[in-house]
């Protein structure tokens, strides 16, 4: 990695922890309250800014074995964006039942970009999606230790081409379970 490039990662990686610790946070949903009111989910009224992660920690695909027995179907981002769309949000419910009724189980949320961008612009929107979607099954009452993220950017695009056919199935957060 070049020095002008090895600084831009650093400021955006900085920028993003300010803007997640700077935000507010939003009690735990005990299932009485919503989060939406037919809008995107806000994202600045439920991040704590808290990964839950050590830098020491390993990842779940190394201690763990992929629980195959159990899916969910990835979330789609809108262009340049981490919010969370209303009409992906039943998805990351789901997660969070797998999770709700598996203790054994543990989730990675794989965040990806689509083509357009640098790739450390595209490493960044990869982790910032990925957190989002975590910092929601954490809202949701799941402990945050059992929830790793990871971008991938645009590195494994889930369909080849461009336009925004192509585009907007790769701007996703996929699930992997494991126990």
């Amino acid at each position: 990695m070049n020095k002008n490039a090895f600084r831009i990662m650093t400021a955006l990686l900085a920028v993003a922890t300010l803007a997640a610790t700077g935000c507010r946070s939003k009690p735990k949903n005990n299932g009485n309250e919503s989060y939406l009111d037919g809008d995107d989910v806000a994202i600045s009224d439920w991040v704590d800014g808290d990964t839950g992660l050590s830098l020491t920690e390993a990842p779940f695909d190394q201690t763990h074995s992929r629980a195959y027995d159990v899916a969910v179907d990835p979330i789609y981002f809108g262009y340049d964006s981490f919010q969370l769309p209303a009409e992906e949000i039943a998805k990351i419910q789901q997660a969070a039942e797998i999770l709700r009724g598996n203790a054994g189980y543990v989730l990675i949320i794989e965040g990806h970009c689509d083509e357009r961008g640098s790739n450390e612009y595209n490493l960044s929107l990869g982790e910032q999606r990925a957190l989002a979607v975590r910092n929601y099954i954490v809202s949701l009452g799941i402990d945050a230790q059992r929830i790793q993220s990871r971008s991938f950017g645009e590195e494994r695009p889930a369909v080849q081409g461009t336009g925004e056919a192509a585009w907007r199935l790769n701007r996703r957060g996929e699930f992997a379970f494991y126990k």
